[in-house]
């Protein structure tokens, strides 16, 4: 099960229920039931996704691997501001760091930007304004309530 360029999501993930069938048939004895019970719970509770970097090979295999990635995200976002916490920064861009980490160089990346249209683009933009419209009002709210509220006063006053 150790990932290769010939190996797909598919062809693993059949693999392996054959082989948790074929657990399920050996280990019928009584004192194998309750191993048997928890091996599948446990498989069924990580089965979505569990094989998708198979065909993915950028994305992490392991916990262990996406919290390596993490780290490094986090030492190169406090080298390039300074700032020891990154939360405004992964509410910001969330699941878009991911591109930019995985940008191996200049030419890399822009051939990654020459393959986007504009209307998907377009639809990006939308989800990404959307997706920080709450937290900016936060951010305002906490930066000066006063004056947050009195935009909405008059916002609402506009409107009636």
């Amino acid at each position: 099960m150790e990932p290769s360029e010939n190996k797909t999501s598919s062809w693993v993930e059949s693999r392996l229920k054959k082989y948790l069938s074929q657990i399920e048939k050996d280990l019928n004895r009584e004192d194998d039931l309750a191993f048997v019970d928890n091996l599948m719970r446990y498989s069924k509770g990580f089965w979505k996704g569990l094989f998708t970097f198979y065909d993915f090979p950028l994305l992490p295999r392991t916990n262990n691997d996406l919290e390596l990635f993490f780290r490094r995200t986090k030492v190169r976002h406090r080298r390039i501001t300074g700032s020891r916490t990154w939360n405004r920064y992964i509410v910001r861009h969330g699941e878009n760091i991911v591109f930019v980490e995985n940008v191996k160089n200049e030419q890399d990346g822009l051939q990654k930007i020459q393959k986007a249209t504009f209307s998907g683009y377009k639809e990006e933009a939308i989800k990404w304004n959307s997706r920080i419209h709450e937290h900016t009002k936060q951010r305002r709210f906490k930066q000066d309530p006063d004056a947050y509220l009195i935009n909405i006063e008059k916002k609402w006053n506009q409107h009636n």
